[in-house]
């Protein structure tokens, strides 16, 4: 899992209440656990005026010119801006996959559903929760501004606007120390990999029927 320190980005707004995993990523994209591949059909029903399908060339497909994320001024945006209860629905991990490779990699909303949060740490996304005033204010700044920034410095727990108004964030200690450091579950176990290896050679010897 790539490391999240501080991150410079683009910001992209989508303006909309209880965003769920359905709409992030819809149901039938869902055969593939490889992790990638998941970005060009992230939102996909509200990004094209068809109906899409796995394997399918995306570039090909009419896009819908009223979704915002097909916006050219959004093209290229690293943080997701949005509203209540992000990430409701089912629980599919496929939800975070398909925003970390659309190229998302923070969220800013004003609540997330427990598991989709869970599940963009697991991934590599800070999802931050601001308060609604917040949120509002961001809003109505991208909007107004093309090309609108923001800095996410996790280190200090701190969304810095472009006028260097930071507004603060908190962050679980030991999901802050697992981003930092690039630690997914994977990660997490092989820091402890001399043990592993040690306990595996001292069972081979004591049991190696276990081995035949």
């Amino acid at each position: 899992m790539e490391k999240f320190v501080r991150l410079d980005g683009l910001v992209a707004p989508l303006d909309r209440n209880n965003v769920d995993t359905d709409a992030i990523i819809p149901k039938q994209f869902l055969k593939s656990i490889k992790r990638s591949g998941f970005g060009p059909n992230a939102f996909d029903e509200w990004r094209y005026m068809d109906v899409g399908q796995p394997g399918q060339d995306c570039s090909l497909r009419p896009k819908n010119p009223n979704f915002v994320l097909n916006q050219p001024r959004y093209q290229g945006a690293q943080v997701l801006l949005t509203r209540q209860n992000f990430g409701c629905g089912s629980s599919r991990e496929h939800a975070p996959w398909a925003l970390l490779d659309f190229g998302f990699k923070a969220v800013i909303a004003e609540s997330f559903a427990d598991i989709f949060f869970n599940n963009c740490f697991k991934n590599g996304i800070l999802p931050i929760v601001l308060p609604a005033a917040e949120v509002d204010a961001l809003f109505k700044q991208v909007e107004a501004t093309p090309g609108y920034k923001l800095v996410v410095d996790l280190p200090a727990q701190a969304v810095i606007r472009p006028d260097g108004y930071g507004i603060p964030f908190q962050v679980d200690a030991f999901r802050k120390e697992c981003l930092l450091n690039g630690w997914d579950d994977i990660g997490l176990t092989l820091r402890h990999a001399d043990k592993i290896h040690e306990f595996e050679e001292k069972r081979r010897i004591e049991q190696p029927w276990l081995f035949a």
